[in-house]
């Protein structure tokens, strides 16, 4: 008897595999870098974005940016959907993959977490609402994500993947820092609870990637602090996110991976 699971794997192993990329809101931003390399590497992209978080940032919003990702994806010979979502609302996450799944016609087979909230602010300074939206965004969301994903994932075992972006920040962002310490713990955690699936989960650290946040003063800092004498760039993660996407990349789960050119 064929079931329902069986026929999800045989058309998904028929074409190109799913990848839903969260936080790709910008053409500049490592989100964006990630879903382009996958997209090269064969995959279909599912992304999403949330234009008002950038309007509360000093760089504004993109006006376009999802079009003109979505354009680039294209050309690399993917499939594409770009889902607006405010991963704040515990229903979004849900609400994502019912779209993506609606739009491509298949299960998401890896799940790459770029979305963040990220305000500047210390001990004394963290609003309260400002401490639940960190949390809410940068771990209840990727929780949310990751247990979808464990639900529905349908695809063959070994192929599976989980991966989320990190930051060990501390002094002077309180809620952005730990809020990502918890999404490492929640990342990590499925690299045990979704071993019956096949699936991997690893965390990266990309370090400092200047994607127009960054100030003179900080990006000074940053370059003297590397041994490699320059500041990351999307395409650094981009590259080791596709490696772990990979057949050849399927042995490393569990891991906090730092790729950040050995800042100090």
């Amino acid at each position: 008897m064929t079931t329902n699971s069986d026929q999800d794997r045989s058309a998904h192993a028929a074409g190109r595999p799913l990848a839903l990329v969260t936080g790709v809101g910008r053409t500049v931003g490592i989100g964006a870098g990630i879903a382009r390399r996958l997209a090269a590497s064969g995959w279909d992209i599912a992304f999403t974005y949330w234009a008002p978080y950038d309007d509360r940032m000093e760089w504004g919003r993109e006006s376009g940016a999802a079009a003109a990702i979505g354009r680039t994806l294209a050309e690399a010979g993917a499939r594409c959907a770009a889902i607006e979502a405010d991963l704040a609302d515990p229903e979004a996450p849900a609400r994502v993959f019912d779209v993506a799944e609606e739009r491509l016609g298949c299960p998401v087979t890896a799940l790459v977490m770029c979305h963040c909230e990220s305000v500047d602010s210390g001990l004394l300074d963290t609003t309260v609402e400002s401490f639940d939206r960190h949390f809410a965004v940068n771990a209840r969301a990727s929780w949310l994500l990751i247990r979808e994903f464990g639900r529905r994932f349908t695809a063959a075992p070994g192929t599976g993947r989980i991966i989320g972006l990190t930051s060990d920040h501390t002094v002077g962002n309180l809620p952005y820092g730990a809020s990502k310490g918890a999404l490492d713990r929640i990342t990590l955690a499925a690299a045990r609870e979704l071993a019956h699936l096949g699936v991997t989960a690893n965390a990266i650290n990309p370090g400092p990637v200047d994607t127009g946040w960054m100030s003179e003063e900080i990006r000074d800092h940053c370059v003297r602090g590397t041994p490699l004498g320059r500041l990351g760039t999307p395409r650094d993660t981009a590259h080791l996110v596709d490696f772990l996407c990979s057949d050849e990349g399927g042995w490393i789960n569990g891991q906090l991976l730092m790729s950040n050119g050995g800042l100090a």
